[in-house]
């Protein structure tokens, strides 16, 4: 179910995502996570040629635990207390608010904190909002480690690398199809989706250029092709 410059802070949550009692920047670093919902739901879409079913849904607990691992192999080498955040970045478009409501507070209970935005418009995504909430932990205390999950990530290839660039680890979190500049990257650390234990229930049906059958392949559009008749100009394909 889903659904460069720093933006203008955003308000943040008082307590960290793994579930912990709220403190102060100055005495804990978190180990950030944040997942990009709606470019996520584009990215597997076009993996799957279609709407994920239960069997392709990614399991956040899965990923919750994953995370509270990293952030234990993070906190052995530092000094101080480190604690995992976890947040989804989520549009929630007119008229789905009780169809996506369960999703939402399914999230909230496995301890993941929610920011959700109106769709109004196309300028509505949540990549400032995100990029809001990253600056805004690095002001709190800073951060032990980042990670992005976002199908290609190129709107925080920047961020993310003057973080990195400050000895701080971070991380892509996506599809090796649709982020090949962050599998290649020699300062970004980059971990495919299916990678991480249990996140989902089967295999994806992955086709790639790289990796065609003898008989070829459909590649499923990224977006519908009415969305030609409200994209922005200077927006169309060389």
């Amino acid at each position: 179910m889903s659904v460069s410059e720093i933006a203008p802070e955003m308000p943040v949550p008082t307590q960290a995502g793994s579930g912990s009692e709220a403190l102060s920047g100055s005495e804990v670093r978190r180990v950030l996570l944040v997942w990009d919902a709606p470019n996520l739901d584009m990215g597997l879409g076009a993996i799957l040629g279609g709407r994920p079913t239960a069997a392709y849904r990614p399991r956040f607990d899965a990923l919750g635990r994953w995370l509270l691992a990293r952030t234990a192999e993070i906190s052995v080498a530092s000094k101080g207390r480190i604690e995992a955040e976890a947040t989804v970045f989520t549009n929630i478009a007119p008229g789905t608010a009780d169809v996506v409501r369960p999703w939402v507070e399914a999230l909230r209970n496995v301890g993941f904190a929610v920011f959700a935005k109106p769709k109004i418009d196309e300028d509505s995504d949540v990549d400032a909002d995100m990029l809001a909430h990253i600056a805004a932990r690095q002001r709190d205390g800073g951060l032990a480690g980042i990670m992005v999950a976002s199908a290609d990530g190129q709107a925080f290839r920047e961020p993310l690398e003057a973080i990195a660039a400050k000895g701080i680890p971070a991380q892509v979190l996506g599809f090796r199809e649709h982020a090949s500049w962050a599998v290649t990257s020699d300062t970004l650390g980059f971990v495919d989706l299916e990678d991480i234990p249990g996140v989902f229930r089967e295999p994806l049906p992955r086709v790639s250029l790289e990796s065609l059958p003898d008989e070829g392949a459909w590649l499923q559009p990224f977006r519908p092709l009415s969305a030609l008749l409200t994209s922005r100009p200077g927006q169309g394909v060389a």
